[in-house]
């Protein structure tokens, strides 16, 4: 336990959590619920003693003695699994996560995990995420989706990290094969609700995602419901002829689960491998050739892959980017499709 004196400011908010929370040194990493939660167990006394009710009035000059407890070590257990980690120093690591490792421990995947394998990586470098020793998850990538994220090791990056994903500053590019093609002059793709083009022939997708109406596993486009998501995807090459598959650049401008998967699936160009939003299109072997078309009739998950993150170092303000070549299995994938019938046309 330690303690952790803070004198409220002039002109203060009319309330002690939002006057705390602008009173703390920027060090102390204390956001203003996790002083509300501090607040609530008693951990926060002032002049008349403890205080548990966030908002009582405050005046400038006052001092509070904030009892901050030791960061406690959470219930999943380290894993010694192997890692592939871009950046490391102790406020964040970067990590390029393989195809089939799940992110968070849930009820269905308790072991085997990111978390699991960070919380042995990193040890006692972990100093606290929300009075946990933990690792701090700002963003996800999905199960079978492969490539890079940035995890916060303390909880000073932890909130700035996650201000920066809240403001949609953060920079995510993804990298993935897809049935069809991308063409502005397809008059199909310009009549779908939420689609348009930018310049350049980059199609922008626009809708709000929520749950499935009948199945509360999967996410689906709606216009009167949902949080609002924008994807923008830009043509690298494609293949076929006609063009019956394709290379493409998806830019997240908002982050909601399954967000690029869904909106692919909405404009009819639904990720190659995708067993959840992919449908039943399929790139047929007259377009693409037999051996393009097994190859990606088989292949045995969304060929995504998160292939550029870029932010600012939530602690020294530096900006930071980092990229991540395709992996093996996508790599064979799209050898076999540059082999297809009509290969080269390009964008």
């Amino acid at each position: 336990m330690s303690n952790l004196v803070v004198t409220i400011r002039a002109n203060p908010p009319d309330r002690l959590d939002k006057a705390l929370a602008m009173a703390v040194p920027e060090e102390a990493a204390l956001s203003r619920s996790r002083l509300a939660r501090l607040i609530a167990e008693g951990a926060i006394s002032g002049p008349c003693g403890v205080v548990r009710d966030g908002k009582a009035r405050v005046a400038e000059g006052e001092e509070y003695r904030i009892a901050l407890p030791v960061a406690a070590p959470v219930e999943t257990r380290p894993e010694a699994i192997a890692l592939s980690v871009a950046f490391e120093d102790d406020d964040l690591i970067v990590i390029d996560k393989p195809a089939g490792m799940v992110v968070h421990p849930a009820p269905g995947s308790p072991s085997g995990t990111l978390v699991n394998a960070l919380l042995a990586h990193c040890g006692d470098s972990l100093s606290g995420i929300g009075g946990e020793r933990r690792p701090g998850i700002v963003h996800r990538i999905d199960k079978d989706t492969s490539g890079l994220l940035v995890v916060a090791k303390s909880d000073r990056a932890h909130h700035g990290l996650a201000a920066q994903f809240e403001a949609h500053s953060a920079q995510r590019r993804y990298l993935a094969l897809a049935h069809g093609a991308i063409d502005p002059a397809d008059p199909r793709l310009r009549g779908v609700p939420g689609v348009s083009f930018e310049e350049g022939g980059v199609l922008r997708i626009e809708t709000r995602l929520a749950r499935h109406a009948t199945d509360r596993q999967r996410q689906a486009v709606w216009f009167d419901r949902g949080r609002h998501a924008v994807t923008r995807a830009r043509l690298l090459d494609r293949f076929g002829r006609p063009p019956a598959a394709m290379l493409v650049e998806c830019r997240l401008e908002t982050g909601r689960t399954h967000q690029i998967r869904v909106h692919m699936a909405h404009a009819g160009l639904g990720l190659i491998g995708d067993p959840v939003y992919g449908g039943a299109r399929r790139g047929s072997a007259r377009a693409l050739g037999t051996a393009a078309a097994t190859a990606a009739a088989a292949f045995p998950r969304q060929a995504l892959h998160a292939a550029h993150l870029g932010f600012d170092h939530p602690v020294s303000g530096r900006p930071m980017a980092f990229d991540s070549p395709l992996p093996a299995d996508m790599q064979a994938l799209l050898a076999v499709l540059g082999g297809a019938a009509g290969d080269g046309t390009g964008p």
